[in-house]
């Protein structure tokens, strides 16, 4: 059986790694786990609840890479991930749908 070789060196990388994207994982984490417990607790079904998590995790390691933008710090990912987790990727779509049609008229031009 083999095992993973005991070199300092590949425990610094992954621990320097783990440390320095701790709040994306933190909040994808946080994220997937809030809208599974949504899902299951509306009565959805298993399907539905790993779909639904699945697609707020995405949506907020997205998020994430664009808070420095928003001015918003790296520290409030948990929140962000929490709020994605909480309203789910309906909510979150028609948000973003509500956004772009404001701030791009024309989207649908009339023939």
């Amino acid at each position: 059986m083999n095992h993973m070789p005991d070199k300092p060196d590949t425990w610094l990388i992954v621990f320097a790694w783990l440390s320095q994207h701790a709040p994306a994982l933190y909040a994808a984490g946080l994220a997937v786990s809030i809208s599974a417990l949504r899902i299951i607790y509306g009565g959805g079904t298993k399907k539905a609840a790993f779909l639904e998590s699945l697609l707020c995790g995405c949506i907020t390691l997205a998020m994430l890479s664009g808070l420095e933008l928003l001015g918003i710090p790296q520290s409030a990912a948990g929140i962000v991930g929490g709020m994605i987790g909480l309203l789910g990727v309906d909510k979150i779509r028609a948000y973003a749908d509500r956004f772009t049609g404001f701030k791009l008229p024309g989207r649908n031009p009339e023939p």
